[in-house]
Order: structure tokens, then C-alpha cells, then sequence
């Protein structure tokens, strides 16, 4: 079952994938609302789905291609209060990331060193990343982006700023969960995700990696409640007037990472700072492969593409790269 979530210049509705529609739902105007409700009732959300579910439809082609008077938002957010959103991600989950953090990392460290701080945490998430039974493995690398203010919906912009030295798409499955009243965390579902970052900022020095995430990101545009991630086949392409100008076939999964994702999310909600009530977390699982890997540097009007088997239709974002600032931000003081 795929979720998503639309809105007009007047109201704004949960809607379940039926393709070719969109089967509009009732009473509920948010996935957040949605999933706070099937905890209160506690019922599944499938369940609570199914009995919300109306005869009003919409072509999902009208909506997804920008012809319809509605509108796709992200999968999950928290209208009017994006500050109870936190984003973060877990890194050096995949081989092919592993490879291309030690190869940007490279420089930055003796010429004669046998490995990178990147491959060294890489490797010991392939040692004790995957714990059997009750048992706790090894801390994966972990990252801040930010509030819910940096999530950008599907076909919205994902914009360069002007501090920044690059931007980049990373190709990547999100895992959305919400924090009920007692603390527990309860994983809703998944969406595809463009977790966007500034890796010529973090070639310079891997010290740099929390400031290059920084950045707005995209998830969407369906919410995935029932999708396995044992091993999920995709593919990524940049589009630059009107032609593919690299792609490439990925693999994420479980199957095809060192970490569990038992694992990462015992290390993410072990934190009590995590676990307030009400509050969403989208935590990004990791990337296999980076178009900045092999060369492709974003210009303004190209084409970020995402897809997933399994996880709905591709999520496709504009990226604009804002003129670069030359002049200081000052900070005025209080007397």
C-alpha cells in the first residue's frame, strides 16, 4: 500500500495509489494525522486505510505530470510545525559509498595510510554491523540535514546555495517513523529520497562532512507502508535539456548493506533526544552510487531522477544553483 499526499489552492488530502488513481481518503488531511489516529485507535494502518477509504478518485498521470489543479507534497510532514520534523542519515552503508568517500577523502590523509577514516568505519559496520539476536552491533556513521523546512516536495527545486561549493544527489531509501506519547518509535513506512549534499565542500576535509549535509533534500512522492528493503533494485539519471546525460542501475537493501537496519535504528532511537513524543524523524539508509563520483557537476535547469521497484513512481527534482555570495552574513547584537 503507497500513500501520498496532495493539495490544492484550497484544501490539501491523503490520497492511496491505485494506479492509474489516486483513491482520495476521508477525515484525514495528513499522513501524520493518519498515523497519529491508527495509534490512538490502535489499529493498523492498512486497516484504518481501508475504512477511510472513499469513492473519490483522481488520474494519477493529471497529478504527477503538473497538469491537475492538485498538487503532490512530500509523503510526510507536519503542517505548520516543521521544527517537530528532524532529518539525519546513516552513512558508509554501501559498498559503492565507501568507495567514493575513500576516494574524495583520499587527499586529506598520509599518502602512505592504508585506509581512510571512511574505510575504516566501513569496514568494522562489515564486521559488526549486523548483529544476530538481541545483540547490539557497532555505531554506524551518523548525520544531521536539518528540520522539516529543508524537505522539498516532489518536482520542486533543490537549490545550490550560494555558500555552497557543489551540490549533489544521493540516491537513497528514507525510513519515516513518529514518536508516540510513551516514547516508542513506530516506523510508518518508506519512501524513495534525494538526500542532496556538497561533497566538493567534503573532499576538502572529511571533518567537513556535517556542514556539507546541510542541505535541502527530496523524499517522495509516495510513502511506501508495506515495501520490503531486503534488496531493492533502482536507478538514478540526471537529465540536462531533455537528455540523459548519465545514469546508473543501484542496488539498496538490507541484502546489499553492512549495517542492519535493525542496527541503525537501535543506534538513531538509543538516543532519548530521539524519542519525544510527537515528534517525525525521516532518516536517510544510504547511497550506492553518486553521479559526482564520475565527474557530473549540476547546472542550473538539470534533472534529478529517482526510482525504486517497489516504492511507486520516480522522484524527479529541478536543481537551481543560486549565484555564489561573496558577501559575509552579519550577526547583530543585542544591547
Amino acid at each position: 500500500m503507497h500513500l501520498v499526499q496532495i493539495h490544492s489552492e484550497v484544501q490539501r488530502r491523503v490520497a492511496v495509489v491505485d494506479e492509474p488513481d489516486l483513491v482520495l481518503l476521508r477525515e484525514v488531511n495528513s499522513v501524520l494525522g493518519l498515523a497519529q489516529r491508527a495509534l490512538s485507535v490502535e489499529r493498523r494502518l492498512s486497516e484504518l486505510v481501508g475504512d477511510l477509504t472513499t469513492d473519490e478518485s483522481l488520474r494519477y498521470d493529471d497529478v504527477y505530470s503538473g497538469s491537475s489543479d492538485w498538487k503532490l507534497l512530500p509523503p510526510i510532514d507536519c503542517p505548520g510545525e516543521p521544527q517537530r520534523v528532524h532529518v539525519s542519515g546513516t552513512g558508509l552503508t554501501h559498498l559503492g559509498s565507501a568507495k567514493n568517500r575513500q576516494d574524495m577523502h583520499l587527499a586529506s590523509v598520509d599518502a602512505q595510510a592504508k585506509m581512510t577514516d571512511s574505510m575504516r568505519m566501513f569496514e568494522w559496520g562489515r564486521e559488526q554491523g549486523r548483529p544476530a539476536g538481541d545483540k547490539i552491533g557497532i555505531a554506524p556513521e551518523w548525520f544531521y540535514k536539518g528540520d522539516g523546512s529543508i524537505i522539498r516536495a516532489p518536482f520542486e527545486a533543490l537549490m545550490v546555495p550560494g555558500h555552497a561549493e557543489d551540490g549533489g544527489e544521493e540516491a537513497e531509501v528514507a525510513a519515516i517513523y513518529l514518536i508516540a506519547g510513551d516514547g516508542t518509535p513506530w516506523r510508518i513506512g518508506m519512501a524513495a529520497g534525494n538526500e542532496f549534499s556538497d561533497h566538493v565542500f567534503e573532499r576538502r576535509n572529511y571533518l567537513n562532512l556535517a556542514g556539507s549535509k546541510l542541505r535541502n533534500c527530496s523524499i517522495g512522492p509516495e510513502l511506501a507502508i508495506d515495501a520490503s528493503f531486503d534488496d531493492v533494485a533502482g536507478n538514478v539519471r540526471i537529465v540536462r535539456d531533455n537528455q540523459s546525460i548519465w545514469s546508473k542501475e543501484i542496488r539498496t537493501g538490507e541484502s546489499n548493506m553492512c549495517h542492519s537496519l535493525a542496527n541503525i535504528e537501535h543506534h538513531h532511537f538509543k538516543f532519548a533526544a530521539h524519542r519525544q513524543p510527537g515528534a517525525v524523524h525521516i532518516h536517510f539508509l544510504g547511497a550506492d552510487s553518486l553521479s559526482f563520483g564520475d565527474g557530473v557537476r549540476f547546472e542550473s535547469g538539470d534533472i534529478a531522477e529517482i526510482q525504486f521497484d517497489g516504492f511507486g513512481r520516480a522522484l524527479r527534482n529541478r536543481i537551481l544553483v543560486e549565484e555564489r555570495s561573496t558577501i559575509p552574513l552579519r550577526v547583530r547584537v543585542m544591547q
